[in-house]
């Protein structure tokens, strides 16, 4: 299937109107006759030369952190600012010596709790990090933290234990000054929050956690290079994937499953993100499919695409296996070979790249989101009614997963929304739903923790093909924690997100429901799924 005429097709096509030259000169015709939202998010082109030139400051400040003795750095982010460093956090972890990462990217009050019980606020560093400084999760999480902090240190002392990433000129960048932050790192402004992560998005929290920033960089820039113009097409790395996630996805073959060695399996987290919000509009969409419970090939319907990013050297004897036999039964796969785990570095650009040239193919624009403002909008909305009668508006009543999954036809896939705190026992839990509705009904699923995805796959949910179906667990807070100089709780937050997204979802027109699973999260999911019996 790789071997596809329509691909070799679209590569020739790729040569002849010169994509990859035109890409590199800051071409905006690439993709859309408007440059508005492309010409300023191409910095991600060049972005590893200026980080480059940054590598010994930011050394610096990794010894300064370390000399402070701060056991703990934790990142209060969401989407683009948060998803690689959590690759990073779970691919490499933390270099002896240097603080224990931990990345905070939900409002649930369980999980922000958890955060909170596993660190000392006086031994640990906190990363704010927003490129517009305006995004509301992380904004909560500074008031909360801040308030630990000074409980700790004093008020005088307290800034010290923070620093921020964002834009120049952002009301973060503001805060920072005013609140007396140990550091504010300005990024460059010509890159969107997905296509950040070889920014100081990334490396701030690379460098402070140990890695060797320049070793990630160089294997950047080899692949950086291999995607040059110079490079004819098919032999281009980042052009062939493009070419082939573009040309299938148009064929039908929209679900790009990605299946990893183990120790790699959080890149899916961020691929998903880039690919979700940058092809997911206009009706169109390149539908990621990350930490899915491999299945027996009969149960793939012939929507897929597979994708495997095999790490040399990794336990890969299942991932192995599985590929093999998805392969003999003639699901298209591509292959792509990790020499270390620094050669994460080299994946983020191929798949920046790819990711663009698809849209190129496709015709849309990949820089610009335009469907994710609506769930915050009805978030805001839920939140505006409660603060004017003292509660939210009531959910519906929770619904039979069965409502939803018999509306299933081919080429459709399951969407599961988990408003809930992340733990290994719901992940096992999500991961035997997902299992047990692919082999059922022999459709896709994905899975996301609320609010993440709602700055990740949410422009995908509600811009993209009208394919999906769209389960939201919610569950009972057993405690809720306040949110200092705020008119709401977590609890409150998190439980308006979850309604406002509802209802942006339900104004696109998607076939959606919610279920609750009450206080015991993953005893409630496995229930869910022993009804598709």
């Amino acid at each position: 299937m790789l071997d596809d005429p329509d691909v070799a097709s679209a590569l020739a096509g790729l040569e002849k109107r010169q994509v990859i030259s035109r890409i590199w000169s800051g071409d905006h015709t690439v993709w859309k006759p408007d440059p508005t939202e492309i010409a300023d998010r191409l910095g991600w082109l060049t972005v590893t030369d200026l980080m480059r030139e940054q590598a010994p400051m930011l050394e610096a400040f990794a010894m300064e952190v370390r000399q402070a003795a701060f056991k703990h750095l934790v990142l209060l982010g969401m989407g683009g600012s948060s998803l690689g460093p959590e690759v990073l956090r779970q691919t490499f972890g933390s270099a002896p010596g240097y603080p224990v990462l931990t990345v905070l990217d939900s409002t649930v009050p369980a999980w922000v709790q958890a955060v909170a019980e596993a660190i000392d606020p006086a031994q640990t560093l906190f990363l704010i990090s927003s490129k517009s400084g305006s995004t509301t999760e992380p904004n909560m999480f500074y008031a909360y933290f801040r308030g630990l902090v000074e409980q700790a240190v004093g008020q005088e002392a307290a800034g010290r234990h923070f620093i921020a990433v964002t834009d120049p000129g952002s009301s973060l960048a503001r805060l920072g000054e005013e609140q007396g932050f140990r550091r504010v790192f300005l990024n460059p402004t010509d890159l969107g929050g997905r296509y950040s992560v070889l920014s100081y998005f990334g490396l701030v929290t690379a460098a402070v956690i140990g890695l060797d920033i320049l070793k990630l960089l160089d294997r950047a820039d080899q692949m950086r290079e291999r995607t040059k113009p110079s490079v004819p097409a098919h032999d281009n790395p980042g052009a062939w994937l493009g070419a082939v996630m573009g040309v299938l996805a148009q064929k039908g073959r929209d679900k790009l499953t990605l299946v990893t060695s183990p120790a790699i399996s959080s890149f899916g987290l961020w691929v998903e993100q880039l690919i979700a919000e940058s092809t997911g509009k206009e009706g169109l969409g390149i539908i990621p499919v990350a930490g899915e419970p491999i299945a027996s090939p009969d149960h793939y319907g012939d929507d897929r695409f597979f994708v495997y990013l095999r790490l040399d050297g990794d336990d890969n004897d299942k991932s192995d296996e599985a590929i093999k036999a998805i392969e003999t039964s003639g699901q298209p796969v591509a292959r792509l070979d990790l020499r270390d785990i620094y050669d994460i570095g080299a994946e983020f650009f191929r798949w920046e790249m790819a990711t663009a040239v698809a849209g190129s193919i496709m015709g849309i624009n990949p820089f610009d989101q335009p469907n994710v403002q609506a769930a915050k909008d009805m978030t805001e909305s839920v939140l505006g009614q409660f603060e004017g009668s003292g509660k939210l508006p009531a959910m519906e009543d929770s619904v039979h997963i069965g409502k939803l999954l018999d509306m299933a036809v081919p080429g459709d896939y399951l969407v599961i929304m988990a408003y809930i705190r992340q733990t290994p026992e719901v992940d096992l839990a999500l991961d035997a739903l997902r299992r047990r509705v692919t082999e059922r009904y022999g459709i896709a699923t994905t899975m996301g923790y609320g609010p993440r995805f709602l700055h990740s796959t949410g422009q995908l949910h509600k811009g993209g093909p009208a394919t999906g179906l769209f389960l939201q667990i919610t569950a009972e807070h057993v405690q809720d924690l306040d949110i200092p100089g705020a008119p709401f709780t977590f609890g409150v937050l998190a439980d308006a997100q979850a309604l406002g997204d509802l209802q942006a979802l339900r104004a696109s027109g998607r076939r959606s429901v919610r279920v609750d699973v009450g206080l015991r999260p993953e005893q409630g999911i496995r229930k869910v799924a022993d009804q598709l019996v």
